[in-house]
């Protein structure tokens, strides 16, 4: 009893005042006790206001300039971007002009079937029907296919993308199994054609294409499909679906349409002319 009477006689605010009494005396109040020390203070507040004031100040004055520097930018690049669209568009327009040219030029050159022949395997010409329909697509969730082991591949670290090889595959094994006339995505291929990589996309003569991939191949239809799906390149792309889920789907169509190639540029190749005999 005599402790708890101890407690409540003696309080907690006794010990907080003597404390307090003890800094005060020796000279470890909270403020500065000299006229020397309390200047310093203020002129300290003073001078990180005026930072901070003119900091301020700064900013505002240079928004404006950063931001008109930002639509000049941005008119720029727009500019370029609509001369650079103009530019594509007058290559294209040329480039159909010289198809042009060259298929006029196999029409001409005395209208026979050796002509027209040379015009569809070079691919100068439009070519119709029968044939197979091949679609290749990326897997639906192309982070992981499979075990989820990696395929060693050069610009592709997903393994349930389509790669260019796996493309390169699929047209190879086409024409091996006897097609005629095959293009991918509307583009049409020649014997000068080249199917590339460039970052996540697929290059077909320079040109990207976006999956699904659609593979039109002409030849006798039911023939080609078979002997595609039992070759190498078929296995090949029938194992794809399987361990990653690359989506495929074949199916043999009786009229199909490839347009020609954009262009035919033969740089070493030359004619070989026939000497008369006399």
């Amino acid at each position: 009893m005599s402790l708890l009477t101890n407690v409540m006689d003696h309080s907690l605010d006794d010990g907080y005042a003597e404390a307090a009494a003890r800094k005060e005396a020796a000279g470890e109040g909270g403020l500065p006790k000299t006229l020397r020390a309390k200047l310093g203070l203020a002129a300290g507040l003073v001078l990180a206001a005026l930072v901070v004031t003119v900091g301020a100040a700064q900013a505002r004055v240079a928004a404006p300039v950063v931001a008109k520097e930002r639509e000049e930018l941005i008119d720029r690049i727009d500019r370029e971007t609509e001369a650079a669209d103009e530019l594509e568009d007058s290559v294209d327009q040329l480039r159909d002009d010289v198809s042009a040219r060259q298929r006029a030029a196999l029409r001409d050159s005395g209208g026979s079937d050796r002509a027209e022949l040379v015009g569809i395997l070079s691919g100068a010409t439009e070519v119709t029907g029968p044939g197979v329909k091949l679609v290749v697509d990326d897997a639906k969730e192309a982070t992981s296919g499979g075990d989820g082991d990696p395929r060693e591949t050069s610009g592709f670290s997903d393994t349930g993308r389509v790669r260019d090889r796996d493309m390169q595959r699929v047209v190879n094994g086409l024409w091996a199994s006897g097609a005629e006339a095959v293009s991918i995505n509307g583009q049409r291929l020649t014997a000068l054609s080249a199917i590339r990589a460039a970052g996540d996309a697929i290059l077909v003569d320079n040109k990207p294409l976006v999956p699904p991939y659609t593979v039109l191949a002409v030849g006798d239809g039911k023939r080609l499909s078979t002997r595609f799906q039992d070759s190498a390149d078929g296995l090949y792309l029938h194992a794809l679906q399987e361990n990653y889920g690359i989506r495929t789907a074949i199916s043999v169509e009786d009229d199909l349409r490839l347009p020609a190639a954009p262009s035919v540029i033969v740089r070493t190749a030359q004619p070989r002319t026939e000497k008369g005999t006399s």
